[in-house]
């Protein structure tokens, strides 16, 4: 009879392990979902920053190209000053 209570203490030993065990699992599971979903976040945060970098970047080509122009049409205003004596 004894040793039937011993090996039913060692087995109760063991489930209480597995069930720490089981526990610890389900506790780094959710951490690592919070992890999943703070990432998620992140990604999302980072894709709106790149797509208004890229309209920045459009907007700033944009600009260059019409200052461009107007330098250009500037100039051949100076130009036909200078014909004109003035």
């Amino acid at each position: 009879m004894t040793s039937e209570l011993e090996r039913i203490k060692i087995l109760e030993g063991k489930v209480s392990h597995v069930v720490e065990y089981i526990n610890k699992l389900l506790d780094e599971n959710t951490k690592l979902k919070q992890q999943i979903k703070d990432l998620k976040t992140e990604k999302k945060d980072f894709d709106d920053q790149t797509k208004k970098l890229e309209k920045l970047d459009e907007d700033l080509k944009k600009l260059e190209s019409e200052r461009k122009l107007l330098k250009e049409k500037i100039e051949v205003i100076i130009g036909q000053i200078d014909q004109v004596g003035l």
